[in-house]
């Protein structure tokens, strides 16, 4: 009987990058989306005016139609950060020293910081995300498993909040209009949800070590590939610090953290 020869294949080369102008940014390498991030998080550092800060956070803001993140779920994740640059501002206004511009200054730094490293952590698949970590940013495995495991873990915790929400309510423990009643019920369900964290952390670590995580070298069932496009984007990332102070620069507003 013939038999069809058979065809080398290889290793898998990684999840087809998603097509379409709307999911661009899901298609980029997370090492170039990382690398991106840093380099706008860090350079804002020193500027503490609004205009460099707004021009950051004006263009990663037009970038958001394109992530390919659902709405509902950047809605969710932009509700802590936008509650934390609301805070700054008003903390700055009632105790700084600058007045309202130096308070729009630091609620709108803050944002521009904080905004690009939830664009790369909400359109980067978690097991992508350890593969570029070890394969291209040469991170320590048993670090780049720990960023997997704890990304994979997040929606169980949310879960698990849920769950320990509906068992108190069903205990009949609810705070009514008490406001210290609703802080202590909201401490005890986040000792239980650290609880529990811990415990499913530990059985995590205890399979991880079962399975010879971090003992010596493994084999990728997948190659984190880098294309024009993640070269693009880690370039892009200087020249638009270096167009923002430029433009802050310009119009004269540009204030230094230590000038």
């Amino acid at each position: 009987m013939n038999s069809a020869p058979l065809t080398e294949t290889g290793p898998p080369s990684g999840r087809s990058r998603p097509g379409g102008v709307r999911s661009w940014l899901l298609g980029v390498n997370p090492a170039a989306k990382l690398i991106t991030a840093v380099v706008l998080s860090l350079g804002l550092i020193p500027a503490v005016d609004p205009v460099t800060g707004g021009v950051v956070l004006a263009v990663t803001a037009a970038v958001v139609p394109f992530s390919g993140i659902g709405r509902s779920t950047l809605l969710v994740l932009s509700v802590p950060f936008l509650l934390m640059g609301v805070s700054t501002g008003v903390v700055n206004l009632l105790y700084g020293q600058e007045g309202a511009w130096g308070a729009f200054g630091a609620a709108v730094r803050l944002l521009a910081i904080a905004l690009p490293g939830l664009l790369a952590a909400a359109s980067s698949d978690p097991t992508d995300l350890a593969d570029a970590l070890v394969q291209r940013l040469r991170v320590p495995e048993r670090p780049a498993m720990g960023v997997l495991a704890a990304l994979r873990l997040a929606p169980l915790l949310a879960d698990q909040w849920r769950t320990v929400t509906l068992a108190r309510r069903a205990r009949g423990l609810e705070a009514g209009r008490n406001p210290l009643a609703a802080l202590s019920i909201f401490l005890g369900k986040l000792f239980a949800l650290l609880v529990r964290a811990i415990r499913t952390g530990t059985l995590l670590a205890t399979a991880m070590d079962a399975r010879a995580f971090g003992t010596g070298p493994r084999s990728h069932a997948r190659v984190s590939r880098w294309r024009t496009a993640d070269t693009l984007l880690v370039v892009a990332g200087p020249l638009l610090l270096g167009a923002a102070y430029a433009v802050s620069a310009h119009l004269g507003t540009l204030r230094l953290l230590f000038g």
